[in-house]
């Protein structure tokens, strides 16, 4: 049985799913290589990845592209342009789920079930 890495953009000014967030993911330990990158559906949510190996990774979301493309207005430069969260996959048959819950001048994120 292989892992999945599923993520679920949460857009808390607007009371919805970050439709359309890009985010990508790489592996950077230990070896680094570019692995995957979308755009959230609908519901703000995404399959990053239907295999996992034992390392670190970094997910990358988009987050000023975003606002942007919603028509919010930001400062130049944004606040946050993009948000990286770096974590470790111990157990490469887990399900690993990392959302993001986001404004444009606040994130937070956990690993959810």
């Amino acid at each position: 049985m292989a892992g999945q890495l599923t993520t679920h953009g949460l857009d808390t000014e607007a009371g919805t799913g970050a439709a359309g967030l890009r985010v990508s993911v790489r592996r950077i330990a230990p070896d680094a290589s570019e692995l995957h990158e979308t755009a959230l559906d609908e519901r703000g949510r995404a399959v990053l990845l239907n295999e996992l190996a034992v390392g670190q990774y970094e997910l990358t979301f988009h987050v000023a592209e975003y606002h942007r493309a919603r028509g919010i207005e930001l400062t130049q430069p944004p606040f946050l342009d993009q948000v990286l969260i770096r974590f470790g996959v111990a157990d490469p048959v887990s399900h690993y789920h990392v959302p993001l819950l986001l404004t444009r001048y606040s994130y937070s994120t956990y690993r959810g079930g």
